[in-house]
C-alpha cells in the first residue's frame, strides 16, 4: 500500500488509463470514444513524464561544473511525450473530423445505429 502512495502519479496514470480504456470500450458514442482515447493518451503522458523526474532535480544544463548524473532531471521522456501530444492533437482532429463526416452521412455518431445502417445497405 505504500508503494501506491509513494508513487501517487504513477497510481493516478494507471487510474486514469483505466477510465480512458473502459470509456473507450463500453460506450457506442463515437464523441465518448475520443475522449476516453484521450484520457488514455493523458495517462500516458502523466506516467513518463513522473519516471523521468527526479526529486530535486536541475534542468540538464551545465552550469559551474557537472553535479553528477542523479542531480539533473532526464530530458527524454519530456521530448517524448513533447512529440506524442503533438501526435494525439492531430489523431483526436483526424477522428473528430471522420466523426463529423459520419454523422453528415448516417444522421448518428451511435457506433451501433451506423453498423445496422451499412448492414442494411449491404443486405440490397
Amino acid at each position: 500500500m505504500t508503494g501506491l502512495l509513494i508513487n501517487y502519479y504513477e497510481t493516478a496514470a494507471i487510474v486514469l488509463f483505466g477510465v480512458g480504456f473502459t470509456t473507450l470500450m463500453f460506450h457506442n458514442n463515437l464523441i465518448r470514444k475520443i475522449i476516453g482515447l484521450n484520457i488514455m493518451d493523458t495517462a500516458i503522458f502523466l506516467f513518463f513524464i513522473a519516471k523521468g523526474y527526479i526529486e530535486g532535480g536541475e534542468a540538464p544544463i551545465i552550469r559551474n561544473g557537472f553535479k553528477g548524473v542523479l542531480h539533473y532531471v532526464n530530458p527524454v521522456p519530456t521530448a517524448l511525450m513533447l512529440t506524442g501530444i503533438v501526435v494525439a492533437v492531430t489523431t483526436t482532429a483526424f477522428a473528430l473530423g471522420l466523426t463529423v463526416k459520419l454523422n453528415e452521412k448516417y444522421g448518428t455518431i451511435d457506433l451501433e445505429k451506423i453498423m445496422e445502417m451499412r448492414g442494411n445497405k449491404n443486405d440490397k
